[in-house]
């Protein structure tokens, strides 16, 4: 008959083999995600087929002034805490300005249940005025004026071309970290939106739809 101190001891044993059981098995349960962030983030491998151009050092969102299609002035660093889909131009909004918010409102709506996880964001670099037959289909968009030299301190384009060029993907964390390659197209969106859906995943844990 075993003796008490060693059944205390068995049962000791025997709690943190379970612990340690616990914790596999939740670090198991954790490994995609955890995997897919570090391969976006961290890693960051040669070989990886990314569409967009992961920004290196990420730049965080400035406390710009700017003011919605009502004047209301906020700082843009508010947008934080969602993923932001982010385009540039001037309130005329030629077709290259046109063909943006269009592949912006289609990749927000191919996410599906995941939509509301990413805002669709216009920044607009001028004081022009948006035409009256573009507002309607702005609806779901957020749509912020702010003057072309300030996004110049936080936004870079790709050598060679212009700011308007590009979508531009923020973070929750309010970190711009990455860029979607000049001229986008519909084929293009197609490649964008397999980035986005990556990224979705990756911050599964800890991002929510809404703000």
């Amino acid at each position: 008959m075993p003796l008490p101190a060693d059944a205390v001891t068995q049962d000791a044993q025997r709690t943190r083999a379970g612990r340690w059981k616990m914790l596999a098995l939740a670090l198991v349960c954790a490994l995609p995600v955890i995997a897919s962030y570090v391969s976006y983030y961290v890693v960051r491998p040669e070989g990886r087929r990314n569409f967009g151009e992961l920004i290196d050092p990420q730049r965080a969102l400035p406390p710009l002034a700017a003011t919605d299609l009502s004047g209301h002035a906020l700082q843009l660093s508010s947008l934080k805490g969602q993923w932001l889909r982010v385009s540039v131009g001037g309130g005329a909004c030629d077709a290259g300005c046109q063909q943006h918010l269009y592949l912006q409102r289609q990749l927000r709506e191919s996410l599906g249940k995941d939509k509301d996880r990413l805002d669709w964001v216009w920044l607009v670099s001028d004081g022009e005025r948006i035409p009256e037959e573009l507002r309607p289909a702005l609806a779901n968009a957020t749509v912020l004026r702010v003057p072309a030299d300030e996004l110049a301190k936080w936004l870079e384009p790709a050598s060679g071309h212009q700011l308007s060029e590009h979508l531009y993907v923020v973070d929750p964390m309010g970190h711009w970290m990455m860029r979607f390659p000049a001229a986008m197209d519909l084929p293009g969106a197609a490649k964008a939106k397999r980035d986005l859906e990556r990224l979705l995943r990756a911050s599964a844990s800890w991002d929510e739809a809404g703000r």
